[in-house]
């Protein structure tokens, strides 16, 4: 399997994700769209996972790269490859399917449950998942549902932690399960003025409180690309064998 990475700032990688594709013999390629990496075909992958950062879904003005982004987001959903959008990820991909993106009441930064819905624990993807589950978060904006999509679940401090379809491989997450804490860190050092006081602002040592929390988040990370990537892969495959 070739999974292909979008990343958007050079201090939000795939954290995590790099270690399932690495334990589960996955071949994972990143486009550093900050660097103008060339954007590739579909063809070139078997499955898309856009990552987060700072900016917005409608600084296209800022970041010229924006557009054909979103243009590769269109042809990757056309040619029916699995999605997974994670924050900013998430919010581009409600964009191009025509769901609002807007600012939400509050940032939302640090160590909060999320309660996921019925419809999503009924999913393939979440097999085995609690009902509320401690991830992070660092967001201002939130989205709408997508037309043919269930929402995740919510927060205190968002109600629409993210979307996945009913029927296709697509899936978007507002909150963040893939982070390690040397992203997280990276984050308080790169993005310091997102960490004014707030009702859902945590401070960088509730943020950054222990390794062991970020390893018991990733472990979800690993469990829903399992249920939600691989399982899907080999059913499709044994479909075509037989």
């Amino acid at each position: 399997m070739r999974v292909r990475i979008l990343q958007h700032v050079p201090f939000e990688g795939p954290a995590s994700i790099a270690r399932w594709a690495e334990a589960r013999g996955v071949t994972l390629e990143t486009t550093h769209l900050y660097r103008n990496d060339a954007l590739p075909d579909p063809a070139a992958f078997d499955a898309l996972i856009v990552l987060g950062g700072p900016m917005g879904v409608h600084d296209e003005a800022e970041y010229p790269w924006m557009g054909p982004e979103k243009t590769l987001l269109r042809r990757t959903l056309e040619a029916d490859r699995p999605v997974l959008g994670v924050c900013l990820g998430a919010q581009f991909l409600a964009d191009v399917m025509g769901a609002a993106v807007h600012g939400a009441p509050h940032r939302e930064i640090g160590w909060y449950p999320v309660s996921f819905t019925d419809e999503a624990l009924a999913l393939p993807g979440f097999a085995d998942f609690p009902s509320e589950l401690e991830v992070m978060h660092w967001h201002g904006d939130t989205f709408e549902v997508p037309q043919g999509c269930v929402p995740v679940g919510a927060s205190a401090g968002c109600a629409n932690q993210g979307f996945v379809h009913s029927r296709r491989p697509i899936a978007g997450f507002q909150f963040h399960m893939e982070w390690d804490r040397e992203t997280a860190a990276a984050l308080t050092e790169n993005c310091v003025d997102d960490l004014a006081p707030g009702p859902f602002t945590q401070s960088t040592d509730a943020i950054l409180v222990s390794e062991d929390r970020f390893e018991a988040m990733n472990t979800w990370m690993f469990r829903f690309l399992d249920n939600w990537l691989l399982a899907r892969s080999r059913a499709d495959a044994t479909a075509s064998a037989s």
